[in-house]
């Protein structure tokens, strides 16, 4: 028998992290401690309003699992924070019983060092250009889109990063008559994808639309890799979040799915501390785009962290997770 404990827990900023949503100045996340006889395993997720989900209601959904006997329980619980938090704790667990490395156990490649797009929160257009000349080294920008400057930002970003490859993440914020307006300039700009430009429930008008620029699900993909079926004439790309598939074992299946559909994954991460994003690059080697800085704004992190080095996100030391 497995017992779970989940607190809440509060880690400041180092910065407003800004999107079309709202702006939030710390990441408020539930951890999950998975433990049987002497062994502990741990998990980290991010409850997420925009899916119905609040911190208190996320840990006691984990309580109400506590003393379950394997992970196969967990296809009771419906995807989501709680979920993942507790999957994340029992591949943890599972791994320091056995004494092997998590990607050990699923059979996934070994983690390496990664590239990771670096995040340009919405800002002024002077804190935005500020912001860009910056991080212009950086292999990759990821800039959060949705008001009513967006494209003089963008111009703004690739003036002062003319090297760096760029997305464009609209986080829904846009209308179908924003997107094929913009889109053409964008292209022009050397955007490489743009993420979720419409509200998920209004993405069947991009049903035919050929973009000159890639699209990429997020809020449209949230559950069961099944989903993925009816987004595959709609999107390019899907972006793969622990917290939204509801663990790294469905996250896995998803990205399986996605292949298959011929859709190019992205592997990207909610605000959270190293511990939440650790897992996720496990599964970077099987990704397109890695979007895992989310850490690097957390200040402090945890201790130990993940080590990102540039553009570089380096795999997890074992005292961390997995």
């Amino acid at each position: 028998m497995i017992t779970l404990r989940a607190t809440c827990e509060r880690w400041p900023l180092r910065e407003a992290f800004t999107i079309a949503r709202g702006s939030k100045r710390e990441a408020i996340v539930v951890v999950v401690h998975a433990a049987r006889g002497d062994r502990v395993g741990r998990g980290e997720a991010v409850p997420y309003a925009r899916y119905g989900e609040d911190p208190a209601g996320v840990v006691r959904a984990v309580e109400k699992m506590s003393g379950l006997r394997s992970r196969a329980e967990l296809a009771s619980m419906p995807p989501g924070a709680a979920r993942n938090a507790i999957d994340l704790a029992l591949w943890d667990l599972e791994a320091e019983e056995r004494g092997v490395r998590v990607w050990e156990l699923p059979g996934l490649e070994a983690p390496r060092a990664c590239v990771t797009a670096h995040t340009i929160p919405i800002r002024e257009l002077d804190e935005t250009r500020a912001l860009a000349r910056r991080e212009a080294q950086r292999a990759l920008l990821k800039i959060k889109a949705g008001g009513d400057d967006d494209l003089a930002r963008i111009e703004a970003v690739r003036e002062e990063a003319p090297s760096a490859r760029l997305i464009v993440d609209a986080n829904e914020g846009w209308r179908f008559e924003t997107l094929t307006h913009l889109a053409p300039r964008l292209a022009e700009l050397g955007v490489e994808l743009i993420e979720q430009p419409l509200p998920a429930g209004e993405d069947a008008a991009l049903e035919g639309y050929a973009s000159p620029v890639p699209l990429c699900a997020d809020e449209s993909f949230h559950g069961e890799p099944s989903s993925l079926d009816a987004l595959a004439g709609r999107y390019g790309a899907v972006n793969v979040k622990l917290d939204k598939q509801g663990g790294l074992t469905t996250a896995i299946l998803a990205i399986e799915r996605a292949r298959a559909l011929g859709l190019d994954v992205m592997i990207g991460t909610m605000v959270a501390t190293s511990l939440a994003v650790a897992p996720a690059v496990l599964l970077a080697p099987r990704a397109r785009w890695a979007d895992l800085d989310a850490a690097v704004f957390v200040e402090p992190d945890r201790e130990p962290a993940l080590r990102y080095e540039g553009s570089l996100v380096h795999p997890p030391e074992p005292a961390l997770w997995g």
